[in-house]
């Protein structure tokens, strides 16, 4: 890269007939800063939108009527979109398609296609790729449901499941609470979501059951956060196969 004064000197000889320079200096004039790439493979865009779906025998889609949602309140009157909806064992969810957006299904393979207006606009492939994901989780969810498994690690971390709390008021008829012992003075009690199952198979063991993938996660990632896992003695709520490098002991 060239300092501002030799810039400005290349910038005159250049540009002027009357200035000439020796041949031995000629190499540091026209030196000229390379881009550097963090990378040299390609730009390669995702193909997660035009992925097709497997879509279970037990598992139903249709697309519902635009009139039919707003009214029902499936949907805000404001919004342009349309309503795909996700029915199987487990349970019926709906997902947003996007106006621009076509929804394709083949009753006999029993593969469901997403597909856009205008592939040039960056907004329609961004929402594309996210729209599929969302319908794919759904799918799964109806049909063999989300898990989370949280692991309690610590000495004296228990972890259960009561009917009522102390510190909460439920916020539905029936509705339970983990209760965490996880190093405070007092247990901590969190509501489990509508749709969520959530068992204990061991003290240290919390299993979350459900549907709808997002809020499964949430809800575990709420309960982790009572106690994130430490590097030092790896301590913690770990969420499924999660894991932490352990740092070396500090020596004052």
């Amino acid at each position: 890269m060239l300092d501002p004064a030799r810039s400005a000197a290349s910038r005159l000889i250049t540009q002027s007939s009357r200035f000439s320079i020796p041949d031995f200096l000629v190499p540091v004039f026209s030196f000229t800063k390379a881009k550097r790439l963090f990378s040299n493979s390609p730009t390669i865009a995702s193909r997660i939108g035009a992925a097709p779906l497997s879509v279970p025998s037990e598992v139903n889609l249709r697309l519902l009527d635009p009139i039919a949602a707003r009214s029902s309140g499936i949907v805000s009157k404001s919004r342009d979109v349309q309503v795909l909806e996700v029915e199987g064992p487990s349970g019926k969810m709906s997902v947003e398609v996007p106006s621009y957006m076509t929804f394709s299904q083949d009753v006999d393979s029993r593969k469901a296609t997403l597909s856009i207006d205008d592939k040039s606009v960056r907004k329609q492939r961004e929402m594309w790729g996210t729209t599929r994901a969302v319908l794919n989780n759904h799918i799964l969810g109806v049909s063999e449901g989300h898990t989370a498994i949280l692991r309690l690690v610590g000495v004296g971390f228990r972890a259960t499941v009561e009917a009522t709390a102390v510190t909460k008021q439920p916020e539905y008829p029936g509705q339970k609470f983990v209760s965490l012992k996880v190093g405070y003075s007092h247990p901590i009690e969190l509501g489990i979501p509508v749709g969520v199952k959530a068992s204990v198979p061991q003290p240290t063991r919390i299993l979350l059951e459900g549907s709808d993938k997002e809020v499964v996660k949430q809800f575990a990632a709420e309960i982790r956060e009572w106690r994130k896992p430490e590097p030092y003695k790896g301590k913690g709520i770990f969420v499924n196969a999660e894991t932490i490098r352990l740092k070396a002991k500090k020596i004052k």
